[in-house]
């Protein structure tokens, strides 16, 4: 069960309803993050994908209103309303997570990631073993030690990312502009295997596509940063994690292929591997996420 502490004391303010904390030892810089259902409920953090933001957390404020949870959101650093942090690591990930937890008052709580938000779930779990109930990881990314075959886009980006930041910076920065001016269906093609209109409710489109927006609106150095770091050595002791991990998987994923995420899987003690069929990335995420909220054990 999740307990309630009091509130930290560190500079915070709301604005359109987001909250702002600053992490201890990074100069101040401002850590947003949203709240979506109840209050009082049950504390889950979601970390959102890979570029991502906190408004990705939008699409899960009807079930976790019903079902009494109190979902926090942050735009991890270099997204969103979140400063950048040139020289963070996966390993911060316990940083971004402690801060979320301190401001709101919360002791412990459970992590739900998604897509690229795991690395740092992981890290957040492997830091923070009497603070974090259970890990949750939906359509997740895999150490690369795991990955025989990435898949080509993401092959060309983290290369990019790791040779020549600002050429990927002004991809993003390109996509984005396409993105603003097209249909909702333009950016939900990137999660999906699919026809995305068939597949994806015109809410749940238009919400990931806000995401995506929010996520690359001010900086783009959080995806930059994040596409570098998953190829590369993500130096989390995984044996350090003693809350039970669950893997939720579409065995039609093409952004992240099953495979890895099977060998991955099967190396962490706590793990639970739940793969559904015919899903694919986003459809993973729709899925998965309703159902964990709803499930408090």
């Amino acid at each position: 069960m999740t307990a309630q502490a009091a509130p930290a004391s560190g500079r915070s303010s709301t604005r359109d309803g987001v909250q702002f904390a600053t992490v201890e030892g990074r100069d101040d810089r401002r850590l947003a993050y949203a709240e979506y259902g109840t209050e009082a409920g049950s504390p889950v953090v979601f970390l959102h994908g890979t570029p991502g933001s906190r408004r990705l957390g939008e699409l899960f404020e009807p079930t976790a209103r019903a079902n009494d949870v109190r979902l926090l959101a942050p735009d991890r650093p270099g997204y969103g309303r979140s400063d950048p942090w040139p020289d963070r690591s996966i390993r911060d990930g316990e940083r971004i997570v402690r801060a979320v937890l301190d401001r709101a008052g919360i002791a412990a709580a459970r992590l739900v990631a998604f897509s690229g938000g795991a690395p740092y779930a992981f890290a957040a779990a492997a830091g923070l073993p009497s603070r974090i109930d259970r890990v949750d990881v939906v359509a997740g990314a895999t150490p690369p030690e795991y990955v025989h075959e990435r898949p080509a886009v993401q092959r060309v980006l983290s290369g990019i990312g790791s040779t020549a930041p600002p050429v990927l910076a002004a991809l993003f920065r390109v996509q984005r502009w396409v993105a603003r001016r097209r249909d909702p269906s333009f950016v939900a093609a990137q999660y999906t295997t699919g026809d995305p209109t068939d597949a994806v409710s015109d809410r749940a489109a238009e919400i990931v596509r806000a995401d995506f927006l929010e996520a690359l609106s001010r900086h783009r150095s959080g995806a930059v940063t994040e596409f570098r770091q998953a190829a590369a050595e993500w130096n989390v002791d995984f044996g350090e994690i003693d809350a039970p991990v669950r893997f939720r998987h579409g065995d039609d994923d093409a952004n992240v292929p099953i495979a890895a995420v099977r060998r991955f899987a099967a190396t962490i003690p706590t793990a639970r591997l739940e793969v559904l069929d015919g899903a694919d990335h986003l459809q993973t995420l729709l899925r998965s996420v309703p159902e964990i909220l709803t499930d408090p054990r």
